[in-house]
């Protein structure tokens, strides 16, 4: 699938293109994603069909970082409305996608399963062993564009993040709540010392 055209440009975009202080939102957590939603969806049982145009909305979720961070999905879209149809998508393909991409602005509220599965897909570190490693480099992010002052700021946000968090498949809820909840622990262990 990465050998497609459309894989191939969004990918050389935010290769070559992302500002060099995005840590977290950059070529690798797309590619992060992008993964992650190809392995739900194939246990999640999602047909060929729609699960190339998540994966193609998976590619492009973020895209909207090469121009601003504030309302990034919807500037995603944007860019996938003007690149796709050179890629032979249709009218109606492209609207699922950005209807798919949306799904990840927070709070989340996906509209169907692949909404579901690429939300599960954008936020599956929170039940990783790297999660730490990852907030660190979302943290730096933060730091970089003046919205985050200290790291107990960010620890607060973290923690509130993660009791508010909920993954929405079935997959995902098996894999990853308990080490989302592990993380939280560790979390708030940290907060009390």
């Amino acid at each position: 699938m990465l050998q497609k055209p459309e894989s191939e440009f969004i990918l050389a975009r935010l290769k070559n293109d992302l500002a060099p202080h995005l840590y977290y939102h950059s070529v690798n957590h797309t590619l992060d994603v992008y993964e992650r939603a190809a392995d739900l969806a194939k246990i999640e049982g999602i047909p060929d069909n729609e699960a190339a145009l998540l994966l193609t909305a998976a590619l492009y979720h973020d895209s909207g970082y090469l121009y601003q961070s504030a309302g990034h999905e919807e500037i995603s879209c944007e860019i996938a409305q003007q690149t796709l149809p050179e890629f032979g998508y249709s009218q109606n393909d492209i609207e699922k996608i950005c209807e798919i991409i949306t799904a990840t602005r927070l709070p989340q509220t996906p509209a169907d399963k692949l909404g579901e599965i690429i939300s599960d897909a954008d936020l599956d570190y929170l039940g990783r062993d790297d999660f730490f490693e990852l907030g660190d480099k979302l943290y730096l992010e933060m730091c970089a564009g003046g919205n985050i002052l200290t790291r107990s700021e960010w620890n607060d946000q973290q923690i509130a993040f993660l009791k508010a968090h909920t993954y929405f498949t079935k997959t995902a809820q098996q894999l990853r709540n308990q080490k989302k909840q592990e993380n939280l622990n560790q979390l708030l262990s940290k907060t009390v010392l």
